[in-house]
């Protein structure tokens, strides 16, 4: 029997070059920031095929992968001078003369594995970060977007040293395998099942983790809504890659006095923004493969068979598409209310109140984001005093994740760590902490034999 092949046969090197100090300086970073955006300037066109390929993305969403990460880029190039700099920490006047500072200070060889949603850019945005901060990566693009992960694989090889940026593609074997090896940080984004896998075998090699997961991301309407609005980007961020986007609005929670009216604008805004066959609009991508399409279908029959298809409910088996759908639901327990939906199904809720909403929240596990509808700040004030979240968007949906310096993460079940920005710098970073002082005042008292200084010290340090 032949020994299986080494994945990584560069991965010292990888990690030399970080421990012999060459990614430290500031033009080592800035030069892979640079090779990082001349590969996006010069293949834009191939990235944008790779992405239709996979998921049938409309160019203008294709797009916006490519624009999340040269958003990374610029405000990283910006910053990354200050970022690295040493953070002044103030000393007490007992341990005085002494100089205190957080140093930033690279982890060594990262290992980053993306998801199928939006394999692009959440694949490369985590490696701008990386980068900035001074670490060499490994990048494993999802299998299930296998042109975009080819596609990755092609333009890294020709931008990055095999030292720097590795890629190694392959099926979840690949990636158990992968997780064997010892890196210095692990990032992923993915689902919950996965999410735990990968920290189970982090912790073999104490390695610290970032997880990028999920779940099921309410919205609230309040009867003061402006619905006409509330409509248009509701149904804009669930058609969004077709509903396959972990920040997406998994369900609506609405007011049951303007819940008929604004069923009736999501209908409106649905045949407004993907016309009267939705299944043949050139603005809707497609399920990523039929695994996930017979996932959804065999929700879609379930509620169809209990009579909750308020609108939509096409399929194109063969196109692995399917129209947006307004559902039913008054039950908690209702099918569709058990797992991250993950595609172009919406269910919607009749609440009482803001309070039967939030109650509705808090017995659900922490989402990663959480949406309110609504013209009265003191009801978004209420909502972020009693719940929890990765993060909050007031009255628009998935907008938050496009501020580059607005951190973005998940907490308790939807994921741990945060990245954007700074905050991604720093999840890439050892913050050092480091003590200064000089030989020239050395104040004896706090040397043994202590005798009876004891009543000194109290006064001193209390």
């Amino acid at each position: 029997m032949t020994a299986a092949p080494r994945l990584l046969p560069a991965l010292g090197d990888l990690r030399a070059q970080v421990s012999e100090g060459r990614t430290r300086p500031l033009d080592w970073r800035r030069l892979q920031l640079d090779r990082l955006e001349g590969l996006l300037d010069r293949h834009e066109q191939a990235i944008l095929e790779a992405l239709a390929a996979d998921l049938g993305k409309p160019p203008l969403e294709a797009y916006l992968e490519i624009v999340a990460v040269r958003n990374e880029l610029k405000l990283s190039r910006r910053q990354l001078r200050r970022w690295m700099a040493p953070r002044p920490v103030a000393v007490p006047l007992s341990f005085q003369p002494a100089r205190a500072a957080v140093l930033p200070e690279p982890l060594g060889c990262v290992l980053i594995i993306g998801p199928w949603n939006y394999p692009f850019h959440l694949c490369l945005q985590p490696l701008v970060s990386a980068l900035a901060a001074g670490n060499t990566a490994v990048l494993k693009p999802s299998e299930h977007a296998p042109a975009t992960a080819g596609l990755i694989a092609e333009l890294v090889a020709s931008a990055f040293p095999a030292d720097t940026v590795a890629v190694v593609q392959g099926d979840g074997a690949v990636a158990e395998r992968l997780l064997q090896e010892r890196f210095d940080h692990i990032f992923f984004t993915g689902g919950g099942r996965v999410g735990r896998l990968v920290m189970a075998a982090a912790a073999c090699h104490l390695t610290p983790v970032t997880l990028e997961l999920g779940g099921k991301t309410p919205a609230i309407v309040l009867a003061d809504a402006d619905l006409e609005l509330s409509a248009r980007r509701l149904v804009w961020g669930k058609g969004l890659n077709a509903g396959q986007t972990c920040i997406a609005p998994d369900h609506l929670l609405v007011e049951a006095k303007v819940r008929d009216a604004l069923v009736a604008r999501l209908q409106f805004e649905i045949g407004r923004q993907y016309g009267a066959d939705p299944l043949r609009s050139p603005d809707l991508a497609r399920i990523v493969n039929g695994t996930q399409f017979a996932r959804l279908s065999a929700l879609l029959e379930g509620a169809r068979s209990r009579g909750q298809v308020l609108s939509g409910g096409t399929t194109d088996p063969e196109g692995l598409r399917i129209a947006p759908t307004l559902l039913a639901v008054t039950d908690s327990q209702d099918p569709l209310m058990a797992e991250e939906l993950f595609g172009p199904l919406l269910p919607i809720l009749s609440v009482g109140s803001l309070e039967e909403a939030i109650a509705s929240v808090q017995g659900r596990p922490r989402p990663l984001a959480l949406y309110l509808f609504s013209r009265d700040p003191g009801a978004a004030d209420r909502l972020l005093e009693r719940t929890s979240s990765g993060g909050v968007c007031i009255n628009d949906v998935v907008m938050q994740a496009g501020v580059p310096d607005l951190p973005f993460g998940g907490v308790g079940a939807s994921g741990m760590g945060r990245y954007h920005g700074q905050a991604g710098f720093d999840t890439f970073s050892h913050l050092r902490s480091v003590l200064r002082r000089p030989f020239w005042l050395d104040v004896p008292f706090r040397y043994a034999p202590y005798g009876d200084r004891l009543p000194l010290v109290k006064r001193l340090l209390g």
